[in-house]
This record gives C-alpha cells, sequence and structure tokens, in this order.
C-alpha cells in the first residue's frame, strides 16, 4: 500500500455487512492533512456506515483504517479510544443540554475529555474560559454564552454541536449532514464556519445539499453501493455519466 506523505486517513478494502447486507464492499477511500472532503450518495450507499467505521462503532468483517501521521491501526480500538487518537464526530441530530446554557454545556465538554476524577475535583481555570469563549466566537455566538441552550435555532444548536466537537481538540472531524433542516441564512453561515474550521483541521462531512457541497468541498467523493463510484471537484462530479445515472439523475 501506498500512503501518501500527508494523508490523515486511509481506509483500505473495507468491507462492512448487516445481516446479510453489504454496507462497505472494498472500500478504498483516503484523504488528506488539512482537506475538507464532502461524501455524497444515494440513501443506502454506505455514507454514515463509513463514519461509524472511522470512529469505531460499527467493526468491519474485512479490512483496516490507517490514521494519523504515525500510520495507526484503529481498527480494533473502542469508540473512546478513537476520540483520544483525535478523531471528532458529530452526529446529524444536535444533543446538547437545553436546560444548560451554552457556557455551561461547552464546561461539561472539556471534562468529559478529562476523565473521572478530574471532572468530580476540577477547578475552572483562566485557560478553560479563554478556550470555550474563543470556540463561542468561532461558531458566532459569544453574545449567547449564558442563554439556555433550549432557546436557540436549530441551526444554533448544530453549531454548538460542532463547537463542542472542536473543544475535543481533533485533528480530524467527522460531520454527518450538518445543514439538513436549516433554513437558507443557517446554511450559508454552516459553510463559513466550516471552512474556517478547516484552516486548523480536516473534515470529513457527508452531505445531500448539493449546493451547500458546492459551497464547501475540496473535493468531492460519490459513494455508490459500498465503494467509490467516482471522486473529483464537484464540477467533475457533476459531470460525470456514472454519478448522473447512479445519483444526481435520480429525482434531482
Amino acid at each position: 500500500m501506498i500512503m501518501h506523505e500527508k494523508t490523515i486517513l486511509y481506509v483500505e478494502n473495507v468491507t462492512v455487512s448487516f445481516d446479510g447486507f453489504i454496507a462497505l464492499r472494498d472500500l478504498n477511500f483516503y484523504m488528506n492533512y488539512g482537506e475538507l472532503r464532502v461524501v455524497i450518495g444515494p440513501n443506502g450507499a454506505g455514507k454514515t456506515t463509513l463514519l461509524d467505521v472511522i470512529c469505531g462503532k460499527v467493526k468491519p468483517m474485512k479490512g483496516r483504517v490507517i490514521f494519523g501521521e504515525n500510520d495507526v491501526n484503529i481498527t480494533g480500538l473502542k469508540e473512546h479510544e478513537i476520540v483520544k487518537m483525535r478523531i471528532g464526530r458529530k452526529f446529524q441530530a444536535p444533543s446538547v443540554f437545553t436546560n444548560l446554557t451554552l457556557f455551561e454545556n461547552f464546561e461539561l465538554s472539556l471534562r468529559k475529555n478529562k476523565g473521572v476524577f478530574s471532572t468530580l475535583f476540577m477547578l475552572k481555570t483562566d485557560k478553560d474560559n479563554e478556550k470555550i469563549f474563543s470556540i463561542l466566537e468561532t461558531i458566532g455566538l459569544a453574545e449567547k454564552a449564558h442563554e439556555k441552550a433550549g432557546s436557540l435555532s436549530h441551526g444554533e444548536k448544530q453549531w454548538v454541536e460542532i463547537g463542542m466537537v472542536i473543544a475535543q481538540d481533533p485533528e480530524l472531524l467527522l460531520i454527518d449532514e450538518p445543514v439538513a433542516g436549516m433554513s437558507n441564512k443557517e446554511t450559508e453561515k454552516t459553510a463559513e464556519l466550516l471552512q474556517t474550521i478547516a484552516k486548523s483541521h480536516s473534515i470529513l462531512v457527508i452531505e445531500h445539499d448539493m449546493e451547500f457541497v458546492r459551497q464547501i468541498a475540496h473535493t468531492v467523493t460519490v459513494l455508490h453501493e459500498g465503494t467509490v463510484l467516482c471522486e473529483g471537484s464537484m464540477d467533475e462530479v457533476q459531470n460525470d455519466s456514472r454519478v448522473i445515472e447512479k445519483y444526481l439523475g435520480r429525482g434531482k
């Protein structure tokens, strides 16, 4: 296997089966440091399963996942061990604590990363405060730091969730359908947010909204029936006859 010198992630010959249904089929996928990659494809193509394999939620029947500059095989690791390897995941549905303020949500997020004993006895430091406000600035919600998370719009809750993943200091962020259910304005702001975060992180996004994909993607990977159909810029992908036939042509 030839690894690119800047490769952060390599998914090699991965196959995943659920009761006989092949969700991923000998999948080969890689991305580089500093890349903002978007994966698209029809329902059942294997997009979310790909994220599940990377973060350890699903174990493949065969194949492996290689991560980081030291080419560590993370295939057999548990989910919390993979988080410690600096892979963070934001799921599709936001899971913020609505009865707590934004600041308190971030406090919990920081403490969760430091183990049970430090959570019990940890005193908040100036460094923690600075980190929380820095992330709140990044996601555009610093002025709402002491408001209850339950008062936020759907889009704002998604940004908080992204911020809470950033608080884990991941090298690689996995983000599943971040703009589902958002207004046009929220979608535009999410595109700007991910482009800002991509300056200091590698990001892998699963998405269906083609206009949003066009706004953010450096490279687009198209999955179909558990394998890579094609890869390239958004223009290249949209003009690929296989993609038009298998995906974009379906009730586009």
